[in-house]
């Protein structure tokens, strides 16, 4: 390993402290323990260093924070447990993270970072929700419940209720560069419209009507209420896929897209081109519930895959279709953008649910309290959003191929046992 291989925390730490002011943002780990020994400045930084080195809980956490290199840049000369990692953690103030979560994201538009992250021009926000975690035993006031059904050992039939979290993601979905802007927790007894409602109007008043062009979301969204409030009230047109065929709309919207399409255009590079063809239905009725006229987009999809059967490849050729609807002002954009504009809300499974979960131990959860649950997922996305800003934005050796996400991680916590020399964070 050469020199240059220890200096990654380094350059993460700089890059932080240069382009989002990180003793700044420091700031939004205060907590509301009296007289504390373990300053909430250096709970926090541990805590947002740990999911950077990917640690996996608390516990372990407590381990990292004896290295000499650690204490020496969160401020604090001793080992924090991770009781006092848990217990500050529930009473830090989520408000305070998701403001810094706000400032790292605006930072990042000023810098021209989205750009790249632009298709046709247009910003798009992704919405799903995704299940964080769940559990037979263990709750909080804030859990979801849910009836389930199980077998004890005799295969006898039994219910019993299983307590959960969930929220709704609203990211910046881009081709380079995508960013959770949002999360907004589902309350006991309401549907994911309702939480995701909610995200959005916070989002309109915390960063304006203009920080993003349009949403994009899946089929559970395409109901009346939700497209009337997001569209008329907000002003946001919206990119739905739908795919309730028990809707009149989209039988109807088969019934009028038949024999050859609109026009035909291609996706991707060899060897994964894709031949995209395309059908629109300018103006149709979606429910009783949303009069106003929306647009369709039919769109199927052809490629080839090599397949490995036995001891063989072979070329397997493969079709796809879908449907998607349009409502608010997009009539500028044709529908080979609507497609891509679609393909974007696959983004937030892949980028933000896929990898979080598999890499940052999303579904881990170290302290089931009703702050604490919604404190430490802020900082995991708050160190997500800086990582991701660093690699992808800033270094080369991403870029540039020579590294993956993952292993530039392990490059980060290397350089940490290494003890290369760090400054104390300034502030």
């Amino acid at each position: 390993m050469t020199d240059t291989q220890f200096k990654d925390l380094d350059r993460f730490v700089s890059y932080a402290e240069k382009q989002f002011d990180l003793p700044l943002l420091a700031g939004c780990f205060a907590d509301g323990r009296a007289d504390p020994k373990v300053p909430s400045r250096a709970v926090g930084l541990s805590l947002l260093l740990g999911e950077v080195i990917q640690s996996p809980g608390l516990s372990q956490l407590e381990e990292e924070t004896k290295l000499p290199q650690w204490q020496r840049w969160v401020g604090y000369h001793d080992r924090i447990s991770h009781d006092t990692l848990g217990y500050a953690a529930n009473r830090m103030s989520p408000e305070q993270l998701r403001r810094a979560g706000r400032f790292i994201s605006r930072k990042l538009k000023r810098g021209k970072a989205f750009e790249a992250s632009k298709m046709h021009g247009l910003l798009a926000v992704s919405l799903d929700a995704n299940e964080q975690f769940c559990s037979d035993h263990r709750s909080c006031a804030d859990c979801l419940t849910r009836e389930v059904t199980c077998k004890d050992a005799q295969g006898n039939e039994f219910k019993k209720t299983q307590y959960y979290h969930k929220q709704v993601y609203a990211q910046l979905s881009g081709p380079r560069l995508s960013v959770i802007l949002e999360v907004e927790p589902m309350r006991p007894g309401e549907e994911e419209c309702g939480a995701a409602l909610r995200l959005l109007r916070r989002m309109r008043q915390t960063y304006g009507p203009r920080f993003f062009d349009l949403v994009v979301v899946d089929s559970w969204y395409t109901n009346g209420p939700f497209l009337q409030a997001v569209v008329e009230e907000l002003g946001w047109p919206v990119v739905a896929v739908l795919k309730q065929e028990r809707y009149e709309i989209y039988q109807e919207a088969l019934a009028l897209t038949p024999g050859e399409p609109t026009h035909v255009v291609e996706r991707g590079e060899e060897p994964n081109r894709r031949r995209v063809e395309i059908w629109e239905v300018p103006a149709l009725r979606l429910s009783d519930t949303y009069t106003d006229p929306v647009r369709v987009v039919r769109v199927r999809e052809r490629w080839t895959e090599q397949t490995q059967q036995g001891k063989k490849w072979k070329t397997v050729e493969r079709e796809q279709t879908w449907i998607w609807v349009v409502a608010g002002e997009l009539d500028a954009y044709n529908g080979a953008a609507i497609r891509d504009f679609g393909h974007l809300r696959w983004k937030i499974e892949n980028n933000a649910f896929g990898e979080l979960t598999q890499h940052w131990h999303l579904t881990h959860c170290a302290h089931h309290k009703p702050v604490a649950v919604l404190a430490l997922l802020w900082i995991k996305i708050i160190a997500f959003t800086l990582f991701h800003a660093f690699a992808i934005v800033h270094g080369k050796l991403f870029r540039l191929g020579k590294v993956t996400l993952q292993e530039l991680r392990k490059r980060v916590y290397r350089s940490l046992l290494c003890g290369w020399p760090i400054r104390c964070l300034s502030g």
